[in-house]
């Protein structure tokens, strides 16, 4: 499915006043992803590519002191929060990007970290050889991202009413150890995390992918097409995976760890 990047960006925008409240997943990725990570990568000049509200530019400056941190997000009201944040960092650098297209000269950083973003690129392998490109040698890239296992629940009640794709496709771990491979990383460490939140109804699920900013998963970028009889056909067909009072929903995490 192609993703729409404006109404990406525009749903981020709108998402900026919400996301932290219902950013548990993102958090707790961003921590183990964090932890997992030698002291060494957190020195130097750092780049956190997509930081959203800034939850783990916050928690960088609070286990280290980099020389510089520059925090890179394609909406602007996402940014503007992470500013705030971190306000008197005075080793913070703001920049509005698409991560597709980083305007950021050749061997800048030291380490590129990014948590849960890189799922929103068209194109990750055209990524990693830009983020290869700013990287120095030697210089890591440690990221999180969500794999092709992730909302499987969502994907087959949405198969039960139509052909249609309306959910994001997510690579599978293959797919980006290839990616990886091809443009030249070394010493690849993968591993894998499935997180299983529940909630009450599918509503809330839904409710909670939209105050997240990832209206691409709810609507697929067919809009026009969500009538409340071809929802309600989904949220009857996901109740197959009711268990008691509640249904879960399947997020698989990649966490990578690599070098140049």
């Amino acid at each position: 499915m192609p993703l729409d990047k404006t109404r990406i960006k525009r749903s981020f925008e709108k998402a900026s006043d919400t996301y932290d409240t219902v950013a548990e997943l993102q958090r707790s990725a961003g921590l183990v992803l964090l932890h997992s990570v030698e002291t060494a990568a957190l020195e130097g000049v750092l780049l956190d590519l997509g930081c959203g509200t800034g939850f783990l530019s916050s928690e960088i400056l609070a286990c280290s002191t980099p020389e510089t941190l520059v925090v890179l997000d394609i909406a602007l009201a996402m940014l503007k929060t992470t500013h705030r944040r971190l306000l008197n960092q005075s080793s913070v650098r703001c920049v509005c990007a698409d991560a597709e297209y980083l305007p950021i000269a050749a061997q800048t950083f030291d380490s590129v970290f990014s948590n849960m973003a890189l799922q929103w690129c068209r194109n990750l392998e055209a990524v990693f050889k830009d983020i290869r490109r700013v990287l120095k040698p030697n210089g890591r890239f440690v990221f999180s991202t969500f794999g092709s296992k992730t909302l499987y629940e969502l994907k087959n009640a949405w198969a039960s009413v139509d052909d249609f794709n309306h959910v994001n496709h997510f690579y599978s771990q293959a797919e980006i150890m290839q990616f990886l491979e091809q443009v030249g990383f070394k010493d690849i460490e993968l591993t894998t995390t499935i997180y299983k939140p529940r909630y009450e109804t599918v509503g809330l699920l839904m409710q909670s992918l939209k105050q997240l900013g990832a209206q691409q998963v709810i609507d697929g970028g067919r809009k026009s097409m969500m009538t409340k009889s071809v929802l309600q056909q989904m949220m009857t067909a996901y109740e197959v995976h009711r268990e008691g009072d509640t249904i879960p929903a399947t997020f698989e995490v990649i966490n990578v760890i690599t070098k140049v």
